[in-house]
């Protein structure tokens, strides 16, 4: 018998003590009570770098076993490029671990700037500022631009580190239901009546739970017409989509029209960091003004060196993109003939919709239990009737990756009558 059965994360935020580790015991219990029955699988133990198969320590058997991996942002097979490791090695070698202090100071080697000046270019921008993190990047570009009496107007779906830049602003956060032009619309227009100054329009370029993609021509022309400005979080659109992979604003030929180009470097690109790439005068204000760039130290050599050769290959080695693609468009054919519902997914994420959380933990354990790693996405993170698997694919997958897959959750599916 399953005591917290039916709670979720969003039960153990607000726990009214005195003390506030109060909420921390309850919440202990509940993940435990969740790995005796086999339904925890956050924080899997890998053995093994991150490719298309992984060795795994289970933590239910205590064995190291190997798995189709199926939860990974790695989605051009980046990590293990030899021509990416081979860069990293170079930099670590000549510049050593770290950079030794945050970028205005004395952090800033002529990697960084060499890395920016590709971003920059990637995204048809005139500059580009980097960060150690894609959470980092979103949460100090939005806090830095957006101020008292300013708008930050989000897609619902957007990724919670542009949220919390949102909060942290101090301008007001409004809403707009997912890709509704005339929800946007709507916002727009009270925003003017209520009288406030500066409009920023915020969305995922390919949204982060559903794999599907921002109307970003209607977004623009909306744009025009209320004076507002567009940033876009490119975090798992760039190397996926557009025809040489530099993402949404190419997949729409909208290069250089969009003001604020930001995104994370450890999906595609396979490392870690961030960016923002837009003019000139808006990036050097993030340089003095982006508190999470200037208070951070700035990323290691290592990473740097790997990052630049891996826009390198993105450029020169269309073939990969274009496996990914094929794997994509297998999977989602497949998986749509067997009547699995998967939304509106059109990219690299595959989210198949489950609906029932209790029913989700069991077919978890069981997808677990035959050699799959997919994640299971819940509320709060989705609505409570939509939790889903979350499947990621990449161009390293084999066709009998994607085969024992399907395999796996056909059967599973029809055993719990989701097909």
């Amino acid at each position: 018998m399953i005591k917290h059965v039916g709670k979720n994360l969003s039960d153990f935020t607000e726990l009214p003590n005195r003390d506030i580790f109060a909420k921390t015991a309850p919440f202990y219990e509940f993940t435990e009570e969740l790995a005796v029955h086999e339904y925890h699988h956050w924080s899997r133990v890998l053995t093994s770098p991150s490719e298309h198969r992984v060795k795994i320590l289970d933590q239910y058997t205590n064995e190291v076993r190997e798995m189709i991996m199926m939860a990974s942002n790695n989605y051009l097979g980046l990590t293990t490029h030899p021509a990416v490791i081979e860069a990293s090695r170079k930099a670590l070698e000549k510049y050593g671990a770290g950079a030794g202090s945050v970028p205005l100071l004395g952090g800033t080697l002529d990697l960084h700037k060499e890395l920016e000046a590709k971003l920059a270019k990637m995204k048809g921008c005139e500059d580009a500022i980097i960060f150690t993190s894609g959470y980092s990047s979103n949460v100090g570009c939005v806090s830095a631009l957006v101020r008292k009496n300013d708008v930050a107007i989000n897609d619902r779906l957007n990724h919670a580190s542009i949220i919390d830049g949102c909060r942290l602003s101090g301008g007001c956060l409004r809403t707009f239901r997912h890709n509704d032009l005339n929800n946007l619309e709507q916002v727009l227009r009270s925003t003017e009546e209520q009288g406030l100054l500066g409009k920023l329009i915020i969305v995922d370029g390919v949204f982060s739970m559903d794999g599907d993609i921002s109307n970003l021509p209607g977004i623009k022309a909306l744009a025009n017409r209320y004076d507002a400005r567009i940033m876009i979080d490119e975090a798992h659109a760039t190397g996926v989509i557009g025809e040489n992979g530099r993402g949404t604003p190419e997949h729409f030929h909208l290069e250089g029209q969009i003001d604020l180009v930001a995104g994370t470097l450890s999906k595609a690109f396979a490392v870690v960091g961030g960016f923002v790439a837009s003019s000139k005068e808006v990036v050097n204000y993030l340089r003095f003004y982006a508190r999470s760039h200037m208070f951070s130290t700035a990323l290691p050599p290592a990473s740097v060196g790997a990052l630049s050769a891996g826009i390198d290959v993105i450029e020169h080695e269309p073939e990969l993109r274009k496996k990914l693609w094929y794997n994509i468009n297998y999977m989602i054919s497949n998986l749509k003939e067997m009547g699995f519902n998967l939304g509106n997914a059109e990219t690299a994420i595959i989210p198949i919709i489950i609906g029932n959380e209790d029913l989700l933990m069991k077919i978890s354990r069981e997808v677990h239990q035959a050699g799959i790693f997919v994640n299971s996405v819940y509320y709060p993170a989705v609505p409570k009737k939509l939790s889903r698997l979350r499947l990621s694919l990449m161009a390293t997958h084999t066709q009998e990756d994607l085969d024992d897959t399907l395999a796996v959750l056909e059967k599973v599916g029809k055993n719990y009558g989701l097909i």
